[in-house]
């Protein structure tokens, strides 16, 4: 994106009230995942393990992957602005007992329903900014919108875990651990709020769906429309194989994400030492978010010198040849050129994508299939984490995994992303 087309877009005031909803959220996720993962994975009193992490992330994206088809229709019968609302406000009310529990250092499954609640509530609001998207950003400027949108976010997270880590270290000598990591919870409620009161002063009907458009009937019948999303799809071979392609990619950075927090937590850093991991961790992932960026700058110019479909055949060509750098060797310069690399093109293969998926799914189905995006998602994260788990050793020092990686994404680029099939009219 060319800074001119930046300024253009963040000079839309219809936009920016949008765009600053999605961030401030965002940027909130990132200080309540910072306490999360200060307080259960480099905690010095638990050890991080492959097989525990991947069952976090299956603990708050498996369940919801089996309601999301559910929670999708809502998206197209009721006001958006209403869901995104009134999904902040639960989510920080959600945290002040998380942080009650944090508080008292307890780990049971009343811990883990709660975060599964703010887990799964923060991908309805994504899944409903998404589709909301079109109606705010200009069609031909839907790229250069998702991209500014998405990237941002993503970066957004990122500076809210900086800030949060820095809060964390601030405390921490004026507190326990889990007392400050409630801290830091309690700080994510706040920002939640704000992120509702943005919610607040939007038009009930200003993200959708247009009155017109509303779907009526139950929405007991949620997992039939999901079906009938599916089918809508198969209309739209690009979009489907776009999105098996960016669900795929997210699985493998996730097991690249696992492999990242164990060399961090047991091999680059002395065990014993989780703050030094943690800021380990936060330089890989910092460099990953530099490459989101440099991402959504690169796929318009992409996207107009060859097209959609071949730009995003490449970039999932690119970010296997990034996860093969891991193969060569684990060091601490190895991982960060891998996730710069992963990052950047798998982030503009993700926004690529996203534009394409809104250009040819219309309002009325586009909550729905933004849920099917999520659920498909969800479930390839899931899948790649506890499958990472189950092969990388407790050092994290595997080839074997980013091998599998780059191998997969190669093939998807090469077999579901052939030109015969993908290359449909842009």
């Amino acid at each position: 994106m060319r800074s001119s087309a930046f300024w253009q877009l963040m000079g839309d005031s219809k936009l920016r009230r949008l765009l600053r909803l999605r961030w401030m959220g965002q940027f909130t996720d990132g200080i309540f995942q910072s306490a999360l993962a200060s307080f259960i994975l480099f905690s010095p009193e638990r050890q991080a393990s492959a097989l525990n992490a991947a069952l976090a992330f299956a603990v708050v994206l498996l369940p919801y992957s089996l309601i999301g088809p559910m929670v999708g229709t809502v998206l197209d019968r009721f006001s958006r602005q209403r869901a995104i609302l009134f999904a902040n406000l639960a989510r920080a009310t959600t945290l002040l007992f998380i942080a009650l529990l944090i508080y008292q250092g307890r780990t049971g499954l009343e811990l883990t329903i709660l975060v599964l609640v703010a887990f799964g509530v923060n991908r309805l609001i994504l899944a409903g900014l998404s589709a909301g998207l079109p109606l705010f950003a200009p069609p031909n400027k839907l790229i250069e919108s998702n991209a500014l949108a998405v990237t941002a976010g993503s970066v957004a997270v990122v500076l809210g875990g900086g800030i949060g880590l820095f809060i964390r270290r601030l405390t921490d000598g004026a507190a326990t651990a889990d007392h400050a990591d409630s801290i830091l919870i309690l700080t994510a409620a706040c920002g939640y709020l704000i992120a509702a009161f943005f919610a607040a002063i939007l038009k009930k009907l200003e993200i959708g769906p247009l009155p017109h458009e509303m779907v009526k009937g139950s929405i007991k019948q949620g997992f039939v429309e999901v079906r009938e999303g599916f089918r809508f799809l198969q209309d739209h071979a690009d979009a489907a194989r776009g999105i098996f392609a960016v669900a795929i990619h997210r699985g493998g950075i996730t097991a690249l994400t696992l492999t990242a927090l164990l060399l961090e937590r047991n091999t680059f850093n002395d065990p014993a030492d989780s703050a030094a991991g943690l800021a380990g961790l936060s330089v890989a992932l910092s460099f990953a978010a530099i490459g989101f960026t440099i991402g959504a700058i690169v796929a318009p110019i992409g996207v107009r010198r060859m097209g959609r479909h071949r730009w995003m055949r490449l970039s999932l060509f690119i970010a296997s040849l990034g996860s093969l750098v891991l193969v060569i060797d684990r060091t601490q310069i190895h991982l960060i050129v891998t996730a710069f690399i992963t990052g950047l093109f798998g982030q503009s293969l993700k926004v690529t994508n996203d534009a394409l998926v809104q250009v040819k799914i219309s309002d009325e189905f586009r909550g729905r299939v933004f849920a099917v995006y999520d659920v498909l998602v969800n479930g390839s994260i899931v899948s790649c984490s506890l499958v990472a788990a189950l092969l990388l050793p407790q050092s994290g020092d595997s080839w074997l995994v980013p091998l599998i990686i780059a191998i997969g994404y190669a093939l998807v680029a090469i077999i579901a992303m052939r030109p015969s099939k993908f290359f449909l009219k842009n």
